[in-house]
């Protein structure tokens, strides 16, 4: 039996540092979706270059899309930090494994989101980087 207590102490150790990484990452996505939303809005851009209006508007609109994902995955990390503490009371491994999916789940869940966020933003700066004003004298 101290075994098994060991063994959940550690998993709830390992679930709980993957809980409190994911909350960190994504407070550091929070300050990037900033940043890339404020280059959007900015009139740093050739005006000349084709289609820029139209194109800025797709970014926009995928920000805010990431915003809204970034609020849902908020709460689900939220939910899961306190659902943690069902883990403790379990006496079953069917209990013991659900929580184990739901943590699988969630992690695999940000771990998607954040490999797409990442395409987006080095979407937008390989755009933006090609388009920007140049204001050498």
């Amino acid at each position: 039996m101290t075994t098994k207590i060991n063994t959940t102490n550690k998993d709830l150790k390992d679930i709980h540092f993957d809980t409190l990484e994911s909350k960190s990452s994504l407070q550091f996505i929070e300050d990037e979706v900033l940043f890339i939303n404020q280059l959007l809005h900015s009139y740093v851009f050739e005006p000349t270059t084709p289609n820029l209006f139209e194109r800025l508007q797709e970014f926009r609109l995928e920000i805010e899309r990431v915003k809204k994902e970034i609020d849902t995955l908020h709460e689900e990390i939220r939910k899961h930090e306190n659902e943690l503490g069902g883990m403790l009371e379990c006496d079953t491994i069917s209990c013991d494994h659900y929580y184990y999916e739901e943590h699988e789940s969630l992690k695999k869940r940000f771990n998607d989101f954040y490999k797409n966020f990442r395409k987006l933003k080095s979407e937008v700066f390989n755009y933006a980087g090609g388009i920007l004003k140049n204001n050498k004298k």
